[in-house]
């Protein structure tokens, strides 16, 4: 099953490509419409929240209805999105153009996830690490898209991404027959422990669940702020071009890609926890040193940053669903819906805050940011969730043997 793995791996590169070539292109589009931070800020907030919100609730239908043919469906919706976008005469085409685009996009992501659970097998944290490095990787060319075709092109160039979504549509309608095959043969696989897991440290999964998602709310405002405004930082501060600001999001994003694969092998041998831990509390100091670093050292903490930050991208997700084992679809749309929903509201907020104190005060604080993984400590240890299975399953075998969720 491991080349279906790679073809939606592929296509999640393309995806986010796509997806991420909008904060990228803000630059040439606040040039072209005169769009000040708040919209271009506003325009993020459509993108991410409308992927956010949907991403979940995508994910609970399919939990209880797979739909294999959603996935090229989506897709169209980004296709109809990007065509806007390139010809998009004023701020509120263009708003109109990524909600379509994060429409797709939410669509994509849940079932994008199931795809890679069924075809894992028991390695599923590799499989996670690879689906979610092709996101990270079609992040990380964005800015050099940027850079290499808008910039020459102007934004009219972003009609080239049509032939990019087509060839996805085309790869997940393959994907697609795959996975209708798969239903017909077996949806009678079941967890045996699922229902019994559920009942055991119910409050207590709540509460790691709840801080969970505040981890990954501090990832990713700090995330938005590199992302979509650092390129603005070096253009004030160092008067960078727009070609010469993009490579350093572009070192930050790669980094990342490579972090994200790295990060479930390390999870594997150290434990999720520990990567979590190390994730956000490892890129601290060079976070709080970035804002101060002039241009040739931010070459190398932007570096350092990406891969350490986004080491904890696919694991978070591994560990979200062990601790909601069964709900595949809807844990995979809330952790990394909300990891989309976080960076549209940070993306807002910060656009205000950056219009009222200026980029160098909101970049100083945002470094404070990856401090919130102190309280990665206050999550159960990967140790004490295997305790709860083997507890679940002493406590209830006829139960746990007789109650069951879907492993798809």
């Amino acid at each position: 099953m491991y080349p279906i793995l790679f073809i939606i791996g592929f296509v999640h590169l393309l995806n986010d490509a796509i997806q991420s070539v909008i904060p990228a292109m803000f630059p040439i589009l606040e040039q072209s419409m005169g769009l000040t931070f708040l919209q271009l800020g506003i325009i993020a907030f459509a993108l991410n929240m409308t992927s956010s919100i949907m991403q979940p609730v995508v994910g609970w239908i399919t939990d209880k209805r797979p739909s294999p043919y959603a996935l090229p469906i989506g897709l169209t919706f980004t296709l109809v999105g990007i065509i806007g976008i390139a010809v998009a005469p004023n701020f509120w085409y263009a708003l109109f153009s990524a909600l379509l685009i994060g429409l797709g996009s939410a669509t994509f992501h849940p079932e994008g996830s199931r795809v890679a659970y069924m075809a894992a097998g028991n390695r599923r944290g590799l499989a996670q690490s690879i689906y979610q490095v092709g996101g990270n990787t079609g992040q990380a060319m964005a800015p050099l898209i940027t850079a290499l075709i808008l910039v020459p092109l102007g934004q009219f160039g972003a009609i080239w991404f049509t032939i990019v979504t087509l060839i996805a549509i085309l790869l997940l309608l393959y994907i697609a027959r795959w996975y209708h095959g798969q239903l017909q043969e077996g949806r009678k696989k079941k967890h045996k422990q699922i229902s019994a897991r559920a009942k055991v440290g119910r409050y207590t999964i709540g509460f790691a669940l709840c801080l969970l998602v505040f981890l990954v709310f501090a990832r990713s405002w700090y995330h938005a702020a590199i992302t979509n405004f650092y390129a603005f930082y070096l253009i004030e501060e160092y008067q960078l071009t727009i070609r010469q600001s993009q490579v350093y999001i572009f070192l930050f994003l790669a980094a990342g890609a490579i972090g994200t694969f790295t990060g479930g092998p390390l999870a594997d041998r150290f434990g999720k926890r520990n990567v979590l831990f190390f994730s956000m509390m490892g890129s601290a100091p060079l976070a709080l040193w970035l804002p101060h670093a002039g241009p040739v050292t931010a070459y190398v903490l932007m570096t350092l940053i990406g891969f350490i930050i986004l080491s904890s991208f696919a694991v978070v997700v591994v560990y979200a669903q062990e601790l909601l084992p069964g709900k595949i679809g809807t844990v995979s749309g809330l952790i990394v819906g909300l990891a989309f929903g976080m960076g549209a509201i940070g993306s807002v907020a910060l656009g205000w805050v950056a219009d009222l104190v200026g980029l160098k005060l909101t970049m100083i604080g945002v470094a404070c940011l990856p401090l919130v993984g102190l309280l990665t400590f206050l999550l159960p240890s990967d140790r004490k969730i295997r305790e709860w299975y083997a507890q679940s399953v002493s406590a209830s075998p006829q139960q746990s043997a007789t109650s069951a969720g879907s492993l798809s």
